[in-house]
C-alpha cells in the first residue's frame, strides 16, 4: 500500500511518540521529577491544521518558481519546525551527524589545518604540528588559492572548504600562496586522521599553572589530568592556576562535569530539569582536587558558553575561583541527540541546568566577579629615566646584606610588560592570581 504525502502526514499526527535511550545512563539523582505528558500544553492538532499544512505544501509543489521534490519539502519541513523552537534545536543528517561526531571526539580526517574564509579566501590560521600540512609546509598567513585544479572564489569557497576533508589515505591536490610570496607552489597532500587536542597546560611564571580548555570533547577531563599531572611532577605543587575558557563553545556536558570534579573535593557541580524524568539530573564532585586547594582564576569573556558555563558555575558558587573577564554567553540549556535511523537525528532541547546556588543563566550569562574590559595594551612611548632608584646615584652608599649576584632592574615588570601587550586579560589574572596565591600561603602558615 502507498501513502500520498498527505495521508503520511496525518499519520505521523496520529502516531504516539516514544523514545528509546541510547547508552547507558550517567549516575545522577532526581530531585523533581516530571512528566512528558501531551496535555502539557493543552492543544491538540485538529483536521483544520493538516488540512492548511497540505494546502500550503501542495502551493509549493505547484507554484514555486522552480520544481521541488517531495523528499526536500518533507526534510525542510521537519528543519524548519525544530529551528523554530530555540537557536540550538536542529535535524542532523549524516554530514551532520558526522560534524558532531567530530566535535565531541576531537578526531576528523583532513590535512591538520585550521582555515579562515576571509573576502572570498582561504587563509590558513594554523597548521597543527605532525599532521599532513605541517609536514609540507604550510604556514600561518599561507593561502589556498586552488583545490583539486578549482579555483577558491566566493561562489565555491564553501564546497572547497569541505573538499579539504575526506577518508584517511586519500590525496588532495592544493595550491598554495606562501605569505610574503608573489609565486603559488603547488602540492598533493595525503589525508590523515586528526586528533585535535582540546587542552593545553604550560607555567606563565614557575609556580603558576596556565591551563587552556578550548572546548569540551569526550577526552578532555583526562587530556587535563594527564598534562595538569605532568606539568606538577615536572615543576613541583603550583602556587595557584589560570583556567582560561574564553570562547569555549561548549560541549560534552559530561566533559565539564569531569573537569569541574578535577578542582573541587565536594558540592554540586550543575543541575538539570526538564520535562522527561530522564532530562532530571544531579551532579556532585567527589574528594580529588588536583590542584590541592591552590587558589584559581577563571578567565571567561563573552564566548564562554554552554558547558563552559557549567564549569564557570560550578566553580564560582563552589567558591573555588574567582570568575575574571567579562558577562559569560548565557546559554543555560541542554540538547540531547535522539536517533531517528543509522544517518538521521534530532538535536533538541530537552532542560535547563542551574547552578549550584539554583541559579539559571539562561540568556542572562554569569558575571564576572571582576570584570575587566575588552583592552588591549601597548609599552608607553616615554624616553628612559637616567635615574631610577637610589643605585643609580653616583657616590651612593652599598647595601651590606647584598650578596652581588642579584640583578635589581629584574623586578619582573619587563615580563609582566611582555605578557600584557600579547594579552592584556591574561596578564591582569595573573596578577590577580599572585594575590590570591599570596593571601593563601599566610592563611596557611
Amino acid at each position: 500500500m502507498r501513502f500520498s504525502p498527505f495521508s503520511l502526514i496525518a499519520l505521523l499526527l496520529a502516531s504516539p511518540l516514544t523514545f528509546a535511550q541510547t547508552g547507558p545512563a550517567p549516575a545522577a539523582s532526581s530531585n523533581a521529577p516530571a512528566s512528558a505528558s501531551s496535555s502539557a500544553t493543552g492543544n491538540q492538532v485538529d483536521t483544520d491544521d493538516i488540512r492548511r499544512f497540505a494546502r500550503v505544501y501542495e502551493i509549493i509543489r505547484q507554484a514555486y518558481v522552480e520544481p521541488v521534490g517531495n523528499k526536500a519539502l518533507m526534510n525542510d519541513a521537519i528543519k524548519g519546525m525544530l529551528a523554530n523552537l530555540d537557536p540550538h534545536s536542529a535535524y542532523l543528517d549524516k554530514q551532520g551527524l558526522q560534524d558532531l561526531d567530530e566535535d565531541t571526539s576531537g578526531q576528523y580526517s583532513g590535512l591538520g589545518i585550521e582555515v579562515l574564509e576571509d573576502n572570498g579566501v582561504l587563509r590558513i590560521v594554523t597548521p597543527i604540528d605532525d599532521t599532513p600540512a605541517a609536514r609540507a609546509g604550510i604556514k600561518p598567513g599561507d593561502i589556498i588559492l586552488k583545490v583539486n585544479g578549482k579555483l577558491v572564489d566566493a561562489d565555491n569557497i564553501d564546497d572547497l572548504f569541505q573538499e579539504l576533508r575526506g577518508k584517511p589515505g586519500s590525496k588532495i591536490a592544493l595550491s598554495i600562496l606562501h605569505a610574503k610570496s608573489d609565486k603559488p607552489v603547488d602540492m598533493t597532500l595525503t589525508r590523515q586522521l586528526i586528533t585535535v587536542s582540546s587542552v593545553k597546560v604550560r607555567e606563565l611564571e614557575p609556580g603558576y599553572a596556565y591551563i587552556r580548555i578550548s572546548q569540551f570533547q569526550d577526552d578532555t577531563a583526562t587530556d587535563l589530568e594527564k598534562k595538569l599531572g605532568e606539568l606538577i611532577a615536572k615543576n613541583g605543587p603550583q602556587k595557584g592556576a589560570i583556567l582560561d575558557l574564553r570562547n569555549n563553545p561548549g560541549g560534552l556536558v559530561t566533559a565539564a562535569v569531569a573537569v569541574s570534579d578535577d578542582f573541587l573535593n565536594s558540592g554540586t557541580i550543575v543541575t538539570m530539569r526538564g520535562r522527561l524524568r530522564d532530562a532530571n539530573l544531579s551532579f556532585s564532585a567527589h574528594p580529588g582536587d588536583l590542584l590541592n586547594g591552590a587558589p584559581m582564576v577563571d578567565l571567561v569573556n563573552n564566548g564562554t558558553a554552554s558547558a563552559a558555563e557549567i564549569v564557570s558555575g560550578a566553580l564560582k558558587d563552589n567558591h573555588r575561583a574567582l570568575i575574571v573577564g567579562q558577562r559569560t554567553f548565557g546559554k543555560g540549556v541542554v540538547q540531547t541527540v535522539l536517533p531517528l535511523d543509522a544517518d538521521h537525528a534530532v538535536k533538541i532541547t530537552t532542560a535547563r541546568y542551574y547552578t549550584p546556588n539554583g541559579t539559571s543563566i539562561q540568556a542572562e550569562g554569569i558575571k564576572p566577579d571582576i570584570a575587566l574590559g575588552d583592552l588591549t595594551a601597548s609599552v608607553a612611548d616615554t624616553p628612559a629615566m637616567p635615574i631610577n632608584s637610589e643605585a643609580d646615584l653616583p657616590h651612593h652608599l652599598a647595601n651590606q646584606n647584598a650578596d652581588g649576584n642579584g640583578n635589581i632592574d629584574n623586578d619582573g615588570s619587563a615580563q609582566s610588560t611582555k605578557l600584557a601587550t600579547q594579552d592584556y586579560a591574561l596578564s591582569q589574572a595573573l596578577n590577580i592570581l599572585k594575590g590570591l596565591a599570596l593571601n593563601h600561603a599566610a592563611s596557611t602558615k
